[in-house]
């Protein structure tokens, strides 16, 4: 694949979350806006909501909007709706156990994953490859295969073994036949840092 001739779409899903359109090597979208709150639901965040909900919940809880904030950032996403955890592992558990409501929170945040995939291949016409990173992105084999059967009617195919074995490494978990790829590589933040660090010193 030609970086400089491509059109890839970067999942970056842990507790945090966001979304990125990359074509020819440049960022040309991303789901965070002004701070970390929009884009899809996360561990504690709402991601995407109607602006009214926030008179809403002012009327209804009696709550400033410092308060509403507070609610927003460290009270909903997935653990808002199951009421339970903001860790996936203990989402998956919960699940396995037969609670609906953990069952639900992993379905919405796949839900709202594929939706921002969809409206980054609209935005680039088409899509070359998907990459999952982070500590979701990389770990949870059954989120993945969640967020990929939404992508089906685009031929994007996962490779069952594949995703099932490739858990915290770099690996391809798509078919041989899918019109897409799908990856996973493992996120780096610290050495990117490190390293953009040193190109803003090295020009001092």
């Amino acid at each position: 694949l030609d970086i400089n001739h491509s059109k890839i779409i970067t999942c970056h899903l842990g507790n945090g979350s966001s979304l990125c359109a990359v074509k020819n090597g440049k960022s040309i979208d991303t789901s965070m806006g002004l701070s970390p709150l929009e884009g899809i639901a996360m561990g504690t965040r709402s991601g995407d909501l109607d602006p009214a909900v926030l008179q809403y919940i002012a009327k209804k809880e009696n709550l400033n909007i410092d308060e509403i904030l507070n609610v927003l950032n460290k009270k909903s996403g997935v653990l808002g709706i199951s009421k339970l955890s903001s860790d996936f592992r203990d989402l998956l558990a919960a699940e396995n156990d037969g609670n609906e409501l953990a069952a639900l929170a992993r379905r919405v945040f796949a839900y709202r994953v594929a939706k921002y995939i969809g409206s980054y291949m609209a935005a680039m016409n088409g899509v070359d490859a998907i990459a999952f990173c982070a500590g979701v992105g990389e770990n949870a084999v059954h989120i993945r295969g969640f967020i990929v059967e939404h992508l089906g009617f685009l031929g994007v195919h996962l490779d069952e073994s594949a995703n099932l074995a490739t858990v915290g490494r770099e690996g391809i978990i798509s078919t041989a036949d899918s019109k897409v790829k799908v990856c996973v590589i493992p996120t780096n933040e610290e050495w990117v840092i490190a390293q953009d660090t040193y190109q803003i010193v090295s020009k001092l």
